[in-house]
């Protein structure tokens, strides 16, 4: 039925395949697949556009990669959004379900050759840049994943992130295709997002609904998976989530305690690392070679060095370059992640942080903020931490504290002083931790203090603490 109904939407997109670009808008639903792999096939360069996107982003990507046609299942949204730029407006079936096409009015501007998708990330700005990136990319990737995962025609994959996020479109549903496994796609509320809260039980109800064997998810899903299997469904969780043996995290830093927790339940889960740049997935940790706290090992086809300031240069599946920039690569074709990290000796590798998000002590001394946040959520009760520093004689940490602990009183501010004093020691002098607070409420997308995929917006997190940190440091500096 699949295959039926990619050729019939090729035979109906050719009419597009020279020089347009198609916009995908759709929440997850089997025509999102259908539409894209149609493109695919007629070499139609396609524009992924999540929903969780502002309509000040939504109207940027559109604008920025020159997007002559939209397909959408949100038509009072792109009605208003897209106003007087529409010059035809119909109503079309895709793998039976009515969807809405816009033919518009934009300039389709030059594309680097062989530009198969556009994909724009949600980053921390209004106007995240379109990263460019070929079919064969993509499927280096894919065939990547399949063959590190050992995806068959037996499993079961649940696609729990939207599809327009690359490592949902390609890490979960391309390389699952080319294993010949199944593909679950339910709406977004049926996996948990429904309204401005995650609901977990959800989730864990999906999985189990459809015997997944593989899914990927970022590190907020995945806590709050664990937790629930460590609390509401603690006698059932082995049997309802038989059939999962491969459960990938990335997106952003995940805490090693967490892997272990999960490893406690059984659950089998994998830390990865990518960039939209590289097609997505880059490292990952798999059941033949795992070190939990690093990133894994690289995937067949890429290879990794670092550069004189610990910076992190990749080089395999690269992309084209950016909707109206070239690729920034390196001499021999490496290139700057903006990651800093390192390789041990038995080929893992260890993120340390953003590279831009480094500051500078009062003392001279370069800091990653990332690093520390890390040892932090490493602490019984943490589970979030947000470091500042730059200027300043030591550091302050925003921290959420654990809810399931705040409820049973077990951690109290003298147990929590005690776990920073401990870590301190272990910890150079400039990292350490000179005062603490408690935050108003846990960082989330809700409150604009966390991205989509889980990473902290430090700005948004600065503004919100600011005058309390800054008295922080004006009483230290009078005592």
């Amino acid at each position: 039925m699949l295959n039926a109904c990619i050729v019939e939407t090729s035979l109906y997109l050719a009419k597009f395949a020279d020089h347009s670009r198609i916009a995908i808008a759709l929440h997850n639903q089997p025509a999102w697949v259908v539409l894209d792999i149609a493109a695919l096939q007629l070499n139609l360069p396609q524009v992924p556009l999540p929903a969780f996107f502002s309509d000040t982003q939504l109207q940027h990507a559109i604008d920025d990669a020159g997007v002559t046609v939209l397909i959408t299942d949100q038509p009072a949204r792109y009605d208003t959004l897209l106003a007087d730029r529409v010059t035809h407006k119909t109503a079309i079936h895709i793998a039976d379900t009515e969807l809405t096409e816009y033919q518009l009015n934009i300039v389709a501007t030059p594309l680097a050759a062989n530009t198969a998708k556009i994909t724009y990330t949600s980053g921390t700005t209004g106007a995240p840049k379109g990263v460019c990136l070929s079919e064969y990319s993509m499927l280096q990737v894919a065939q990547a994943i399949q063959a590190a995962v050992a995806l068959n025609a037996d499993d079961q994959h649940l696609c729990v992130l939207p599809l327009s996020t690359l490592l949902e479109n390609v890490a979960g549903v391309y390389a699952s295709l080319l294993a010949g496994a199944s593909i679950h796609i339910y709406p977004a509320e049926q996996v948990g997002f429904a309204g401005v809260q995650f609901d977990v039980k959800k989730l864990f109800s999906a999985l189990a609904l459809s015997q997944a064997s593989t899914v990927i998810l970022i590190p907020e899903l995945l806590s709050a998976l664990i937790r629930f299997c460590e609390t509401e469904a603690s006698h059932a969780y082995g049997t309802a989530l038989s059939q999962l043996r491969f459960v990938a995290v990335g997106g952003a830093h995940v805490s090693s305690a967490l892997l272990y927790r999960a490893h406690a339940l059984g659950l089998p889960v994998y830390e990865g690392y990518g960039l939209s740049e590289s097609a997505s997935v880059v490292t990952l940790n798999t059941p033949a070679a795992e070190r939990i706290g690093s990133v894994g090992k690289p995937l067949p086809h890429i290879a990794m060095c670092v550069a004189d300031d610990n910076e992190i240069l990749v080089k395999g599946a690269n992309f084209i370059g950016y909707t109206h920039a070239p690729a920034n690569l390196e001499g021999g074709g490496w290139m700057p992640t903006g990651d800093i990290g390192y390789c041990d000796a038995d080929g893992f590798w260890f993120l340390q942080g953003r590279k831009k998000n480094m500051f500078i002590t009062s003392f001279g001394r370069n800091v990653s903020p990332e690093w520390i946040e890390l040892e932090l959520r490493h602490l019984p009760g943490i589970e979030q931490a947000c470091v500042f520093g730059e200027a300043k004689p030591w550091n302050v940490a925003i921290i959420t504290l654990s809810q399931t602990l705040l409820s049973s009183s077990i951690l109290d501010n003298t147990t929590l002083a005690g776990s920073i004093a401990a870590l301190n020691e272990q910890l150079p002098d400039y990292a350490r931790i000179g005062q603490w607070l408690i935050s108003h409420a846990p960082f989330s997308v809700e409150n604009g203090q966390l991205t989509p995929n889980g990473r902290l917006k430090r700005d948004v997190i600065w503004q919100t603490y600011q005058s309390t940190i800054e008295a922080l440091y004006a009483e230290k500096e009078h005592a």
